[in-house]
């Protein structure tokens, strides 16, 4: 496809980015902890790391990990929400020549042994309110060694004994577990700092195609399969989006809030790594479903940029309180960054009037170390796009034929190439044939169109499409309207079998009005559908099933469907 898009970059965007400014995430991380050594790096809950606490405490455990006898290439299970310990650990098992291998502590027992097992991890670090289901399953994995830690574990001491003693045996919120030999991760520190374990003093030679992570995709298709992301990736990646970013930024200067997990690749790349580069703060929210905290976070922190996903944005809308973070921070947000799912244009819309900045949508997939696309940071209000292809990013798409569309308008299936996209997935050869070909472009199994400017909008999951008698409904654009209607707060849409059309349109909602029925919305769909796309059913829920950073999830609906 003609890169018809570089035309159309804001000012002072390169076409292309120096993919080797830095050898590794490691080297990134060095520059910036020397750069801006005192500078705040990481604030959870009243505490902060600056960034020569986050080198000494990561260098501690690096060093902690290598007298455990850890090689080069080994994989290491990081199973943390957004705290504290996480860039620790990170970087830590980084600095040591590790793989990093993202865990969503929600995992049941069958799933953490489906990963833990697939990756091969020898070692894992788990926060004390999970291990209970490692306990379960780690005598079936390769795990030799665990760290444990408990929620408080790097706030000051006297926060930390009341934070752990209020989580455990206030709230009761670690249930009882048992794993011999396992090491307390202060304790991990502690040796790692000048203990019995040898001293970290030479770091591991690391290189742009050495492994950094094995990053797990969501599964939404079966099993869930590890993207192998290199050094080379993430950090061709953060290159691209701090090229795109540039225009809002100064270094040593941002604050960040991070609401998203950091094992998810969304957070990891756009919000720890991209802003670790540029010297910010990085605040960690631990559980933004608490929105009292939440919301009490933002109103006391003075933050220029944050991240989420349509829903968390909904969610923060919809609480009255959340009004007293835009009079408490003022002017100082430049950028606020919605993607993992689709943005609806009635929550962009609300965010801007009420914060005074657009929403900013993008695209992307843990195959390309996120992002691809995104809109240019000086749009002024929603655009319906996801943006367009960042800085040393091919972008084209592929009709069903699987020949180039070159069409303005026309959807087809977006591929994309650059240094950013993957390797393979771990251990599925089969797998890696099937979405990255031999001339390196990768096939997202996303339905897009494009105009003739290059800007990119996306339409839906291709293995989504619903088939009614031949004509092709797309989710999405069903749950649109429905967000659209009076009286529906969420709104989930999937394809269920029919013995007369093959398939037919199903819809999940979640009322914020009890009145509304079900025949009410059939009528207010088929206003603005055709008969083929209004829902044949509509089933009322209390909650849509949804994925760790909140995109809802066809699949279970399906499933419950079915």
């Amino acid at each position: 496809m003609n890169p018809v898009w570089l035309s159309h970059y804001p000012p002072g965007v390169p076409a292309e980015v120096d993919v080797r400014r830095y050898t590794s995430l490691v080297d990134l991380f060095a520059q910036s902890c020397q750069k801006f050594s005192d500078r705040p790096a990481f604030t959870s809950m009243g505490a902060t790391l600056s960034y020569a606490e986050t080198d000494r405490l990561s260098r501690n455990f690096a060093a902690y990990l290598q007298g455990l006898g850890l090689q080069p290439g080994d994989r290491v299970a990081i199973m943390l929400p957004n705290l504290l310990q996480y860039p620790v650990a990170l970087f830590g098992a980084l600095r040591a020549g590790l793989v990093v291998v993202n865990v969503n502590p929600l995992y049941t027992a069958r799933e953490l042994k489906q990963q833990l097992a697939d990756a091969g991890a020898v070692a894992i670090v788990v926060l004390e309110n999970f291990a209970h289901v490692l306990e379960e399953i780690v005598g079936e994995t390769a795990v030799r060694h665990i760290v444990t830690t408990e929620i408080g574990d790097l706030l000051p001491p006297l926060k930390r004994g009341l934070v752990n003693f209020v989580v455990k045996h206030v709230k009761h919120m670690v249930p009882r577990w048992s794993l011999p030999g396992a090491m307390a991760f202060r304790a991990a520190l502690k040796v790692g700092g000048g203990g019995t374990a040898p001293i970290f003093s030479t770091a591991v030679p690391l290189g742009p195609d050495d492994i950094a992570c094995l990053q797990y995709t969501g599964g939404t298709t079966g099993v869930a399969k590890g993207a192998i992301l290199t050094h080379g990736n993430l950090v061709a990646n953060v290159e691209q989006t701090s090229a795109w970013i540039g225009m809002k930024f100064k270094e040593g200067e941002e604050v960040i809030v991070t609401p998203l997990p950091l094992y998810h690749i969304f957070a990891l790349t756009a919000n720890l790594l991209t802003f670790v580069r540029w010297g910010a703060n990085n605040v960690l929210i631990a559980n933004p479903r608490d929105v009292p905290a939440f919301i009490k976070t933002l109103r006391t922190t003075r933050f220029t940029a944050i991240t989420g996903v349509t829903t968390l944005y909904r969610l923060l809308l919809d609480t009255p309180a959340f009004e007293q973070v835009k009079q408490a921070n003022g002017d100082a947000l430049k950028v606020a960054v919605a993607g993992g799912m689709a943005l609806h244009p009635a929550v962009a819309e609300r965010w801007q009037a009420l914060m005074g900045v657009p929403l900013i949508e993008g695209y992307g997939l843990t195959e390309a170390a996120p992002i691809v696309c995104a809109n240019p940071m000086n749009i002024t209000g929603f655009t319906g796009a996801i943006g367009l292809p960042l800085p040393s990013t091919e972008a084209m798409l592929r009709g069903e034929d699987g020949k180039e569309i070159v069409t303005p308008g026309e959807p087809g299936e977006l591929c994309v190439r650059g240094p950013q996209v993957m390797r393979g997935y771990w251990n599925a050869p089969a797998e890696t044939a099937r979405v990255l070909d031999a001339d390196g472009w990768l096939s997202t199994g996303d339905i897009v169109s494009a105009d003739a400017r290059g800007y990119f909008t996306f339409v839906d999951r291709k293995k989504d499409v619903i088939v009614v008698s031949g004509f092709k409904a797309w989710p999405g654009e069903v749950e649109d309207v429905l967000l659209g209607i009076p009286g529906v707060k969420e709104a989930g849409v999937a394809g269920m079998p029919d013995e007369k059309s093959g398939e037919v349109v199903w819809a999940w909602v979640v009322r914020s009005d009890p009145a509304l029925t079900e025949q009410q919305i059939i009528d207010a769909c088929h206003a603005q559908l055709a008969r083929y796309k209004t829902p044949h059913k509509v089933i009322f829920r209390d909650a849509l099933p949804k994925s760790p950073i909140g995109k809802i999830l066809r699949r279970k609906l399906k499933e419950e469907g079915a």
